[in-house]
């Protein structure tokens, strides 16, 4: 008699579980697709912005009122802000569905970094400097999308937290297709207390105030990061800066 209401109650817990477990896989697939369907639909009304604001440029004289000129780019750089957040999304459901695959090909790690900083030029605080430096031969074999949201987006934290008149430095060291990054700011740091939560989603330490960030960045950039196979660690002080270290393999070594 005990045996068989056990049975039963056992019984009963299991389907609750697989009928909460179902449930749960239904409202994971549905946020799937909210979140790509909305990426996607936001996306075209965001190029159009960003196409008018080009043509208004175009049309304007060269004696255009300088306020126009401070608005549309107050414009621009909000699109791009959007676009980033709406990017940011795509990918980390991506990455969730196991939809994201590594695609390698060799370039000149070198010239790849000092193209994207030199991209990143406009947005530099006044008197913020970056120094690149660089140990070994500079071609490697990576998957080259992820690695510029890994670099970009590292590099763009360094400048977005830092003050003006600073110094970041980039240093990349390539040794038997080790590959080591290390981008180091003299920012305002991450608080100790706050620094086992810096990877998960959405979180923004509370020294961060009123800068503009979504909290993914660095989330996408550890599971970029491990899915080629290597591991980002960093060590911080609050006010005195950050240190970020990426340390890869060049894929061709495996070949």
């Amino acid at each position: 008699m005990i045996n068989d209401e056990l049975e039963e109650l056992v019984k009963t817990k299991t389907n609750e579980l697989s009928e909460a477990l179902s449930r749960e896989r239904e409202m994971s697939e549905l946020k799937s697709r909210f979140v790509s369907i909305a990426s996607h639909e936001f996306r075209t009304p965001l190029s159009v912005v960003l196409s008018s604001v080009t043509l208004i440029e175009q049309y304007s004289t060269a004696n255009s009122d300088e306020r126009v000129q401070k608005h549309l780019n107050r414009i621009r750089s909000s699109v791009t802000n959007l676009t980033t957040i709406l990017n940011d999304f795509l990918s980390l459901d991506k990455l969730e569905q196991g939809k994201v695959e590594v695609e390698t090909r060799t370039f000149n790690l070198l010239e790849f970094v000092k193209e994207i900083i030199d991209e990143l030029r406009v947005v530099r605080k006044k008197g913020q400097e970056v120094l690149l430096t660089h140990e070994g031969d500079p071609k490697v074999s990576l998957d080259q999308s992820k690695f510029r949201y890994v670099l970009v987006n590292l590099l763009s934290n360094a400048i977005k937290y830092s003050p003006q008149e600073s110094l970041i430095k980039v240093s990349l060291g390539i040794n038997d297709g080790n590959i080591l990054t290390t981008i180091q700011d003299n920012g305002i740091g991450i608080p100790e207390e706050e620094q086992k939560f810096l990877f998960s989603k959405f979180f923004r330490a509370k020294n961060t105030g009123s800068i503009q960030g979504t909290g993914l960045g660095l989330t996408i950039v550890k599971r970029y990061v491990e899915l080629m196979g290597g591991k980002v660690s960093f060590v911080s002080k609050a006010g005195l800066g950050t240190t970020f270290t990426v340390a890869l393999k060049s894929r061709d070594i495996f070949d």
